[in-house]
């Protein structure tokens, strides 16, 4: 039924627009008259539990950063049967994102790309968010990034403030270094000016888990030294991946997608190199206490088991929804089972 509602009516909806639509249903559906006969239909069963991060995961599956960016949707996320929720990209200041159209579908690839931009509330916004939330279930973990008007060269401070805010109350923190949507922050990869920034976020965020969400754009001895990086600093995990500025194999007419101008690609063309780059993490630290969060291009069942099966500890989705709806983690769960 989803699949006719999508095809007839949704697609033809301004794609931000019907994000902000099925956000309001996923309120509704997370409200307290609402959510236990929703969550009565969906709830992971039992043997999905994964310990990591010092926490007990419903599911291994959740939903990534993007799609809940100011912590609106985390009870209706979680009814649905998600076993986390990371929030955000938040950035210290609010900012209101790039200019609109910022979010295009490639619907024959069921992909998105989008140049959005950190647009957020901030962290202060988040952290009142979250602490009303705490008195709930779910399992939030905040992703942080750094504010558009913050020199590169202030990136530090700037990451440290959202840290600080957001760490007493998050269940694990992700260090954004990788949306291809603010300008210079992909260069804060770089081993040499990254180190400094994890020191200073992991000091900052105290007993709270860390996680650095690197690119799949990096070449392999990139991949490699970050997460060798993140081991030494004794970070908790490391998360991959974030979207793709390549263009290659899409079947989206090329017309089109040049059309929609620059922006990060997300779903299964993804795929294949998310793939790759996890296999690259667990092979520079097979340590399964490091926990390792995949995601890009997950659809299915079959995605997040191979997924698990390659040395995942969770696995992430966010495209998926768009193309197979609300009971898109039920699926996932009940095959999983």
């Amino acid at each position: 039924m989803y699949d006719l509602l999508f095809r007839t009516v949704l697609k033809r909806l301004e794609p931000e627009f019907a994000h902000h639509l099925a956000m309001t249903a996923i309120r509704v559906m997370g409200s307290a008259p609402v959510a236990p006969f929703v969550r009565a239909l969906t709830k992971p069963d039992r043997s999905l539990e994964v310990e990591a991060l010092g926490v007990t995961f419903p599911s291994p599956f959740g939903v990534a950063a993007g799609f809940d960016k100011n912590a609106v949707g985390v009870r209706g996320l979680e009814a649905l049967g998600f076993g986390h929720v990371e929030i955000g990209t938040v950035t210290a200041i609010p900012q209101p994102g790039n200019d609109k159209p910022r979010l295009f579908r490639l619907v024959a690839d069921r992909g998105l790309v989008n140049r959005m931009g950190f647009n957020n509330r901030g962290a202060a916004q988040a952290a009142k968010r979250i602490a009303k939330l705490r008195r709930g279930r779910a399992i939030i973990g905040a992703n942080i990034g750094k504010s558009r008007v913050v020199d590169v060269d202030d990136a530090v401070a700037d990451y440290v403030t959202s840290a600080r805010a957001l760490a007493p109350l998050a269940d694990y923190l992700a260090v954004n270094v990788s949306s291809p949507n603010t300008p210079g922050l992909r260069g804060l990869q770089a081993v040499e000016t990254l180190r400094p920034l994890l020191e200073a976020v992991r000091d900052a965020a105290g007993a709270t888990p860390l996680l650095v969400k690197i690119a799949p754009d990096l070449p392999d001895d990139e991949v490699t030294a970050i997460t060798q990086l993140a081991a030494e600093l004794r970070l908790d995990g490391l998360i991959a991946t974030n979207t793709t500025i390549s263009r290659d194999g899409l079947e989206t007419d090329a017309e089109t997608v040049q059309s929609f101008g620059a922006g990060g690609v997300s779903g299964p063309p993804v795929k294949a190199r998310s793939l790759e780059v996890l296999d690259l993490v667990r092979r520079a630290v097979p340590d399964p206490s490091f926990c390792v969060i995949s995601v890009g291009g997950v659809e299915t069942a079959n995605d997040v088991q191979e997924r698990l099966d390659a040395g995942a500890t969770l696995v992430q989705g966010y495209t998926g929804f768009i193309y197979h709806g609300p009971f898109w983690a039920r699926r996932i769960n009940r095959a999983l089972r």
